[in-house]
């Protein structure tokens, strides 16, 4: 199955198009895991356990485990993601992009090591860059389009031939790369009116949805500008404001809440 499939499933599964995001900041982390050497991985598994069935995926994001060392951390946390809850999509966020052979040894990091349904990628390098990604059997990627920063239109919004450089990147995706392995965009809720742009272009590819919760996105505009025709197609991503919901001892039950009333905030965005 690959990740197109998975996806539908997963949105149909949990009615939910919620994902969490784990960036597990060490400084942030809550006062009952003090001390213990695991802190990270017991944090990250705390949290998913917590919130799997109110959402479509999880998306680990690889810095904070490579700043801290704890590399075998993250392989345990996607190994219990990937046992625990076969049903949730696992998404790398690593936001790759180099030369085709490098590429490759990036693509075996994230499909094998980790074990990651989908990585996201930057298509900066070009085709040759991204393609060894998709021609692993069963996975996908999330290629940056129109990221959710503050400084993301220094160059995506650059105008090329007419129209701003992202549209050029969401149509090459939707239109040649597609074509090799199931891809995605990756669009900021910060920015509903670029978001209906991409939605318009790719039809109902799949986008990954940074910049809810913390970032300050709307949901309503999110829903609106990107859900697909059957009223999904995003995977709309959360981190701080459902991580650190709470810093003592019921540090997972308040990520659960959080996580519950994005998806209720989601869902009712939907249906209006």
């Amino acid at each position: 199955m690959g990740l197109h499939d998975l996806l539908r499933t997963a949105w149909h599964r949990s009615d939910s198009m919620l994902c969490v995001g784990l960036d597990p900041d060490t400084a942030r982390l809550p006062s009952p895991l003090d001390g213990n050497p695991n802190a990270i991985e017991r944090f990250c598994i705390d949290i998913v356990d917590a919130t799997a069935d109110v959402v479509c995926a999880f998306k680990p994001q690889i810095a904070y485990f490579h700043a801290h060392r704890a590399e075998a951390q993250l392989e345990r946390i996607c190994h219990h993601i990937r046992e625990r809850h076969p049903h949730v999509v696992l998404v790398l966020d690593a936001k790759r992009g180099d030369i085709g052979p490098t590429a490759e040894q990036y693509a075996r990091e994230a499909f094998h090591r980790y074990g990651a349904h989908a990585v996201t990628v930057n298509p900066y390098l070009g085709t040759d860059s991204v393609e060894p990604f998709l021609r692993h059997t069963g996975h996908g990627v999330f290629v940056l389009c129109r990221t959710s920063n503050p400084g993301s239109g220094d160059f995506q919004m650059l105008d090329v031939g007419g129209e701003p450089l992202y549209l050029h990147v969401a149509r090459r995706v939707a239109t040649e790369w597609s074509q090799i392995g199931d891809c995605g965009l990756v669009v900021g809720a910060t920015y509903p009116d670029e978001l209906r742009e991409v939605r318009a272009v790719v039809g109902d590819m799949p986008l990954l949805v940074p910049g809810i919760g913390a970032q300050g996105g709307d949901v309503d505009a999110t829903v609106a500008a990107g859900a697909d025709s059957q009223g999904f197609g995003m995977v709309i991503n959360s981190s701080r404001a459902i991580l650190y919901a709470s810093s003592g001892d019921d540090y997972a039950e308040a990520a659960r809440a959080a996580a519950i009333a994005t998806r209720d905030q989601i869902r009712a965005a939907g249906a209006r």
